[in-house]
Order: structure tokens, then sequence, then C-alpha cells
């Protein structure tokens, strides 16, 4: 459906690019034309990828940068822009996540991932929202929540429940407050799209996540390329009368209620609990 200019002309950040679904979406934003910047925590990784990214023949550049810090995402925006001269999308998809019973969550653990979550997307939106109501320029973001966000919520994963539903509001907040300055806000909700890190600090064993597959109605996992396809549709020029809104792209799965609420049908409490602190362990 996509022609190979699509996203000509336009410059994209993607926040935690340097792998996952961020690099994900990044290879099909630079497949289309876009110039692209990525950010992360591990300059080892936003380097490979940024190599890796390069082969599309689009301007590719990677900025080691940690989200939290707003004064830090500052000085990467204004080094982006100067690099590319220009700014067009963000896409906020750095993220944590880990599972943990709620009356074991230290204080430290669910701010590190609020931290993360919530307020490095408000930090990202915030400096790119300015620069472009600063310049008159018309934007483009796009926000990676979870199918929990809203509605049921999930056990198990309380923190980033707290933050993905915060990010939700800011969507739909900033879509309405914004939309006169020709910014578009929305979000994906993904469900089950397996990577590497995600999937070792979630599935504590094979039973675990073979039970999680029987409760999605596709009865399969997403591949990435279906996620950044509907990413790419969302960036470009097709949606531009799309603000405000979230796409949930799950197989299903949300229909079945919380993303994590069936784990604890799998095992006792305490086993359970025993399995989270191993899953900590090997962190």
């Amino acid at each position: 459906m996509f022609k190979e200019d699509t996203l000509k002309d336009e410059v994209i950040l993607i926040t935690g690019g340097g792998s996952g679904l961020g690099l994900s979406m990044a290879t099909k934003f630079a497949e289309l034309g876009a110039d692209i910047a990525i950010c992360g925590r591990t300059e080892k990784k936003l380097k490979k990828a940024a190599e890796t990214l390069k082969e599309h023949g689009t301007d590719v550049r990677y900025y080691p940068c940690d989200v939290r810090d707003y004064d830090v995402v500052g000085e990467m925006f204004d080094s982006i822009i100067k690099d590319f001269g220009k700014l067009t999308g963000l896409v906020n998809n750095a993220a944590g996540n880990f599972l943990s019973a709620s009356e074991d969550l230290s204080p430290g653990g669910f701010k590190a991932i609020v931290d993360i979550v919530l307020h490095g997307s408000f930090n990202c939106t915030h400096h790119f929202g300015n620069y472009l109501i600063d310049n008159k320029k018309k934007g483009n973001i796009l926000n990676i929540v979870t199918t929990y966000a809203e509605d049921a919520g999930s056990a198990f994963v309380l923190p980033s429940a707290c933050g993905k539903a915060g990010v939700l509001a800011m969507t739909r907040s900033l879509a309405y407050e914004w939309g006169t300055y020709g910014i578009r806000v929305n979000a994906i909700a993904p469900g089950p799209f397996p990577t590497e890190g995600a999937w070792t600090r979630l599935f504590p064993n094979k039973k675990f996540e073979k039970k999680y597959l029987e409760k999605i109605p596709a009865g399969r996992y997403g591949e990435h390329e279906e996620l950044a396809n509907l990413a790419a549709f969302i960036m470009s020029n097709m949606a531009e009368y799309m603000t405000g809104e979230t796409v949930t792209i799950d197989g299903g799965e949300k229909l079945s209620g919380g993303q994590f609420n069936f784990i604890d049908s799998v095992m006792s409490r305490g086993k359970l609990k025993m399995a989270f602190k191993m899953l900590k362990k090997m962190k």
C-alpha cells in the first residue's frame, strides 16, 4: 500500500529506536524515504542500528540520551534540529516493564518505570511541541501505549499500567489542545509482539508463554512489520485528519481482559512471587 517516497521529506525521531519495535518502525520509515533519528541509553546498540538503517539510503543519526532527563532531552532536540535542519515527527517508544506482585514493589522500582514511560514521553513531547509551535510548523506525534492503558488495566505490571495510562491521557489531551497548531497526536496499543528484551523480563518459563498464546483469539503473536506498517500509515499524510486516536493491534488479545491477569492461574501466588524474584535476578 505504500510507495517508496511515502515518508520522503520527513525527519522522524524514534525513542528507544536501537532495538525491538523501535528499530522495526525506524526501518519501515527509512524504507519509505524518511530521514531517521534514534535515541536510547546504549550507544553501542544505537550505532549498530544506525549502520543497518543507513542501508536504505536516507540520512540516519543516533543520539545517546536518557529520556528521563528533561534538560538532556532538550539538548538532544537542539542537536537533531541542527543536524537535519528540521524535525517533523516523534515516536515515543522508549519504555520499561517487569512483572511483580504490586505489594512487593519498591518505590524505586515503580518510579523507574513511570519515569521512562510517562516522564520520558512528556519530556520529548514538550520539547518537540514547543519547537513546532515556536516555528509555526506542523508535526506528528505517535505514542506507543499498551492494550491495558485503559479499560481493564492489568495485574502484576502496575508501574507500566500507570505510566501508559498517563501517556494515553496525554495523547488525547494534546490532540485537542495542539490541534489548532497543526500538530497531530495519536497512539498505538500493541498486544504481544515478541522482542528479546521484553520477552525475557515478562515470561518466567515456556508454560507461561504457552498459556499466554492460548488467550489470543488470532492464535499467534504479532509480526513486527504489521505494527511498523500501522505506524507508517499514521505518520504519513494519508492520515492527516486523524488525531486523538488509539489504534489497538493485538489479534483480539485485549478482549480477554487485562494482559497479564492470567498468570496467577498458571501457579499459586507464592510460586508466582518466587518466579518474579528469579526474573529480577536474571536482569
